[in-house]
């Protein structure tokens, strides 16, 4: 069989914004093989995000929880894939993740060493993290060849989401939103505290862009909605539409706005996927290591000498990282960008 009709399986991470970066490997693969089929083996939740990536052909949900084991669950998944796949490209490092393949008896299986897996990949590659110094590169580099993806000098796609425009004009007509121009803003992070601005923090800025003419929409899943109503308490051009809306409104409703703030968080990468301009909040986690993937990024970024300590809470404290990082400096950049659209349009 011809490289280019090769029949792939992707094993997707479990998080959003890894799941949005995974996007950057369907893209190498459709380049180097134009015909090839790829599938992807994923948490039900993200269906919703691989239907927006036309590279991918076909989504096989995992019906297994984070952090299960479900060993069941995954033999009847590989007994359904058994002679459906040449390759299979396995981006979790834990045993488990690569389970599924050897059970469906892909031929090729191609991930990281970790968690023990020697037997269940055929092809096992050491991770440099020096080298491969990105969540991205680790995963667009496992569907390179070796010597190519040893160098770690390779080119990165920028993730890019499709938009439903008549499910965006339905949105904004069921959640009464106004004709004002959009600030979006993601108040949460599944990983934990100190990877969150003050909440305070972000009313304080809805209400001086409110008074310039904003309209204000929170996004975060159900977890996010009661801090979401700190933000926009007494705010009338706010609202908050976390839990309300699924993860694919969310990706169009993005794409409606004219900028974003956000903590480094899975929704993050997807505004970055849908090309709106982002202000990325970064405490106790490091741009240089899950930065948004696109040109249209401000990164706010103290650097502090206890930066990055990639905890779930401070260990000192204070989260100082995030603290110290005024609501002012934020807002003027905002207004910079503002200023700079306004150039834009007059030239």
């Amino acid at each position: 069989m011809a490289n280019s009709a090769m029949r792939l399986l992707v094993i997707g991470p479990s998080w959003v914004g890894d799941m949005v970066m995974a996007q950057s490997l369907f893209m190498t693969l459709k380049a180097r093989y134009p015909h090839a089929t790829i599938g992807v083996v994923a948490p039900a939740w993200s269906q919703p995000i691989l239907e927006r990536m036309p590279e991918v052909d076909e989504v096989l949900p995992l019906a297994v929880g984070h952090g299960e084991f479900g060993l069941a669950s995954r033999r009847e998944l590989a007994n359904r894939l058994k002679g459906r796949f040449d390759r299979a490209i396995v981006l979790p490092r834990s045993w488990k993740a690569a389970l599924v393949p050897f059970m469906a008896r892909i031929p090729e299986r191609i991930g990281f060493l970790g968690e023990h897996r020697y037997g269940l990949l055929k092809e096992r590659r050491k991770l440099d993290k020096q080298v491969l110094d990105q969540t991205v590169k680790r995963f667009v580099s496992l569907g390179l060849p070796l010597d190519e993806a040893a160098t770690g000098d390779f080119a990165i796609p920028k993730p890019r989401l499709s938009i439903d425009r008549d499910n965006l004009v339905n949105l904004r007509l069921a959640n009464m939103l106004s004709s004002r121009p959009a600030i979006g803003m993601m108040p949460g992070a599944e990983y934990g505290p100190a990877k969150q601005w003050p909440l305070d923090y972000f009313h304080q800025l809805a209400k001086k862009l409110i008074a310039d003419g904003y309209e204000i929409r929170v996004f975060g899943g159900p977890k996010d909605h009661d801090g979401a109503n700190t933000i926009v308490e007494g705010l009338p051009q706010a609202h908050n539409l976390c839990g309300k809306t699924a993860l694919a409104d969310a990706v169009d409703l993005l794409a409606d706005c004219r900028q974003v703030v956000t903590n480094d968080s899975g929704l993050m990468h997807v505004a970055a996927a849908v090309g709106v301009r982002i202000h990325a909040l970064y405490g106790s986690s490091s741009p240089a290591y899950t930065p948004p993937l696109t040109d249209n990024a401000v990164i706010h970024y103290l650097g502090l000498s206890c930066s990055p300590c990639f905890e779930r809470t401070c260990p000192l404290g204070h989260t100082n990282c995030l603290n110290e990082l005024h609501v002012e400096s934020v807002y003027q950049a905002i207004l910079a960008d503002r200023q700079r659209e306004k150039v834009i349009v007059n030239a």
